[in-house]
């Protein structure tokens, strides 16, 4: 018997029993199906959050503060109520707050070996954000750091290189301040209203320049993005009153090192920072326990899925069992004919085959469509909040 008769005579056999070979295909697919969505699901999460990593920062760079234990008083917001800390200052999230680095912490970061850069951030609260008359508005305002970039749903980002003070509104603030659209926000004056140590309210306007959508890591947290000169006029506005000594105190510093340096290299450079009384965190320290229990969740869920596929292996066994209990008779009819052993095996094995590739195959189709279905519908209603996220990939 010639190869092609071999399979084709494989494949007719297939169904002679159709209800133990569809039960045996629907346990194969049952397991297919399971192991392309759970495998589809951490592809699609894994490169929602890659794709997400440039706004978070540049892979170069780490955010350095002041070492907790280096005055005793943990960082508040931790479990249970912290000790109060004159030296303690806003970390941008509510609640949080961070020693302060002073100018003098500044010279030593970038004494430090490996520090190419430092750039120091500073904390800015204002009041209120305002359109025309409008309803004022509580934000916060963020800025970018090289290497970082804003999620766009209409316009550019803030210019640092631009003289002029411009802005990005996140999106869920153009219709609570009064525009209709996106595009209609943009071109616009907003009104940033702060006060200063004097309890004197100062009220700065700058140009809507761009409108930023939600991310899963949004560089600024869903604040409002200023260029550097608005930043600037900012803290100057906000630290009017204040003595210069007690001005110059940031939440944290951005650092940058070589960009060819390796994982050993960079947590050196921690060490070293360790060492002079700060704490270094770079992106990967930020994103990576978040991937970390994706990739177990998605490892668990596969293993439920390679168990389904081993218990329908042994499906596939038991009917080729019973089909070849059943052929006893044809089986010793082709021996006598002059078939040899070896192509009878080989008869059943591709029918083995036959039955675990239509159960695969069919079980990856409908579960890639079933995915992407899926992925569609949910991207609109309950992930409509992660623009670009496709949830099963």
């Amino acid at each position: 018997m010639k190869t092609n008769d071999l399979v084709a005579s494989a494949v007719a056999n297939t169904f002679r029993s159709k209800t133990r070979t569809i039960l045996t295909i629907l346990s194969i697919f049952i397991g297919a199906f399971t192991l392309a969505i759970t495998s589809g699901l951490g592809t699609g999460i894994n490169a929602y959050i890659d794709d997400t990593l440039s706004g978070v920062g540049a892979s170069d760079a780490m955010t350095v503060t002041k070492a907790a234990d280096q005055t005793g008083a943990p960082l508040s917001g931790t479990s249970g109520p912290a000790e109060y800390n004159p030296e303690a200052v806003s970390s941008g999230i509510p609640g949080f707050t961070v020693i302060a680095l002073t100018p003098e912490d500044i010279s030593d970061i970038e004494a430090v070996d490996g520090v190419v850069r430092v750039e120091p951030q500073r904390a800015i609260g204002p009041d209120f954000v305002q359109f025309d008359d409008g309803t004022r508005l509580v934000a916060a305002v963020g800025s970018l750091v090289p290497g970082q970039t804003a999620l766009l749903a209409d316009g550019v980002e803030p210019s640092d290189d631009s003289l002029d003070l411009q802005v990005a509104l996140p999106q869920s603030y153009v219709e609570p301040l009064g525009f209709e659209s996106n595009a209609d926000a943009i071109g616009q004056t907003l009104v940033i209203g702060i006060t200063d140590a004097t309890r004197t309210q100062h009220r700065i306007e700058a140009s809507i320049v761009g409108v930023t959508e939600a991310a899963l890591a949004s560089p600024t947290g869903g604040s409002v993005l200023v260029n550097a000169p608005l930043s600037d006029a900012l803290f100057e506005a906000q630290t009017t009153g204040i003595p210069a000594n007690e001005a110059d105190r940031y939440s944290s510093a951005s650092v940058w090192f070589d960009p060819d340096a390796t994982d050993e290299d960079i947590d050196a450079l921690k060490t070293r920072l360790a060492d002079a009384g700060f704490a270094g965190t770079t992106i990967a320290d930020q994103l990576g326990m978040i991937t970390t229990v994706i990739d177990g969740i998605v490892l668990v869920l596969n293993a439920f899925a390679i168990i389904a596929l081993l218990a329908a292996a042994f499906g596939i066994v038991n009917t080729l069992y019973m089909s070849v209990q059943e052929r006893t008779r044809e089986i010793g009819l082709m021996k006598a004919m002059g078939m040899g052993s070896g192509k009878i095996f080989g008869l059943c094995s591709l029918e083995a085959a036959f039955i675990g590739f239509l159960g695969s195959v069919i079980g990856v189709g409908i579960a890639m469509i079933a995915g992407t279905a899926l992925s569609g519908i949910l991207s609109e209603t309950l992930l409509a909040d992660l623009p670009g996220l496709t949830l099963i990939a």
